[in-house]
């Protein structure tokens, strides 16, 4: 279709979660005239920053750290930084402390890591640095629909031989009680059991990206890459319309050619209605949602006191002990039960970025996996486990804002059930996510983008990228 035509063309993207505005970008730079339409009064989906706590307290409500959007081969090709995105990497991406009053560092150059995890810094090396040195085309491979045809065939079979195994296996490459546990805690960012197929690969993609891009924070928070995006598109001609919920396709008063809906199977299937045929509504009814997060919010007048100087330099700590504990506590989770030391993930960005609270104070943010849905009040666990490594944190809250997932899902409605992986992610629901058709639906102008299709969770924009550029081939 050349140009000309493809002007008149008018798309509607429901959604303006990273994904949804990925998929508008997309449209709109191949001329297409874009409306996009966002239930919250805010853009952004998972990826806002809110005053959460206190006034002046400024906190990422969903993602918080974001080594896939500085790698994403989608994101990376936008001029985002001259909208005002600016990265900020903290001294170590990763720390992880332990019962010794020590911490595990995950450092983000190699030949540092190297030396960091002395006796096993040669076994992490020889692991990463392949995938690391070729970020670029690894990234291409793993954040797009599985296809047999690949440019990279020998870099994808080095990928699936050590991404495949359960992260148990795996881990077991490494001599070093320490280095077992560095692995099992980017691992567990997979919501899998760690003995399940699939639970390493998250691990090595974490781990790589480490190394190739780094776990940086945006200045201001993750509103400020939906702010560029929403800047970026507007720049295309694209609109966005806040406060306006699509419960259903005949609201959209206008004739789209093609809408891309960045929402989980389930609310698709209630928008639809009855536009899709039963054996595809179906399928559609049977997708599983993963487990669900538990999140606090904190306001901190003092930064938090770790037993380890080491975590004051990562704007990511993984608290979970042991490759053996942390592999419980997601194995209790993956069998719906709440674990009395759970593994939890904590984020502390104002240590390398002062606009986010006022002057000399702190915020931070810490989740753990529950099953999905629940209602156990893990804040007691939560917070065991800060004080297990940071005795007196507790001591430094100015106020706390508590998300149980049903909490997560009023604030986002693609949460199902506090799930912040669009589905669940095991191997049954790997390859047809969330059908063999992945973006596409029978009714020719409709298409899912959200991240319950490949290549899953995460803020790089790619499943919103992916289903554009099919719904563009067939406008």
């Amino acid at each position: 279709m050349n140009s000309k035509s493809q002007h008149h063309r008018r798309a509607a993207v429901i959604g303006a979660g990273p994904n949804g505005l990925a998929a508008a970008i997309t449209l709109a730079q191949t001329g297409a005239h874009v409306d996009v339409f966002e239930a919250e009064p805010q853009p952004g989906g998972a990826a806002r920053t809110l005053e959460l706590t206190l006034p002046a307290f400024h906190h990422d409500f969903g993602s918080a750290v974001h080594p896939l959007t500085a790698g994403s081969p989608f994101f990376s090709s936008l001029p985002l930084q001259a909208h005002g995105l600016e990265w900020i990497h903290s001294p170590a991406p990763l720390a992880h402390p332990v019962d010794d009053g020590t911490a595990i560092t995950l450092e983000r150059d190699l030949r540092a890591a190297e030396s960091a995890l002395a006796p096993d810094g040669n076994r992490w090396r020889r692991l990463m640095q392949p995938f690391a040195e070729h970020w670029s085309a690894l990234s291409e491979e793993i954040l797009r629909p599985l296809n047999v045809f690949t440019p990279h065939p020998f870099l994808l079979a080095r990928f699936g031989l050590v991404a495949f195994p359960p992260a148990k296996t795996l881990a077991h490459l490494f001599r070093s009680e320490r280095t077992k546990a560095l692995f099992a805690g980017l691992a567990a960012h997979s919501f899998l059991s760690l003995d399940e197929p699939l639970s390493a690969a998250f691990g090595i993609v974490l781990g790589t990206a480490a190394h190739a891009v780094g776990w940086p924070i945006p200045r201001g928070g993750a509103q400020s890459i939906t702010n560029a995006l929403c800047t970026h598109l507007a720049s295309l001609g694209g609109t966005i319309k806040t406060s306006t919920r699509i419960d259903d396709f005949s609201a959209l008063e206008k004739n789209y050619d093609a809408i891309l809906c960045d929402v989980t199977p389930h609310q698709l299937l209630r928008i639809a209605r009855n536009r899709f045929p039963t054996r595809f509504a179906r399928q559609l009814a049977k997708y599983r949602y993963g487990p669900g997060v538990f999140k606090v919010d904190y306001a901190l007048h003092s930064p938090i006191p770790w037993k380890s100087a080491d975590c004051a330099r990562a704007a990511t700590v993984h608290l979970g002990g042991t490759l053996q504990e942390i592999a419980q506590s997601e194995y209790d989770m993956r069998h719906g039960r709440h674990s009395d030391r759970p593994f939890v993930l904590l984020s502390q960005p104002s240590l390398f970025d002062p606009t986010r609270a006022p002057a000399g104070k702190h915020i931070a943010w810490a989740y753990c996996h529950v099953p999905n849905s629940s209602n156990v009040d893990m804040l007691q666990a939560l917070e065991s486990q800060i004080e297990r490594f940071a005795p007196g944190f507790r001591d430094c809250v100015l106020a706390r804002r508590v998300f149980s997932p049903g909490a997560l899902e009023d604030m986002d409605a693609n949460l199902i059930g506090g799930d912040i992986s669009g589905g669940a992610v095991d191997l049954r629901q790997f390859f047809l996510r969330p059908t063999w058709r992945h973006y596409a639906t029978p009714a020719r102008n409709i298409y899912i983008c959200s991240s319950s299709t490949p290549p899953g969770a995460g803020v790089h924009g790619m499943c919103g990228h992916n289903a554009a550029k099919q719904a563009a081939s067939r406008l």
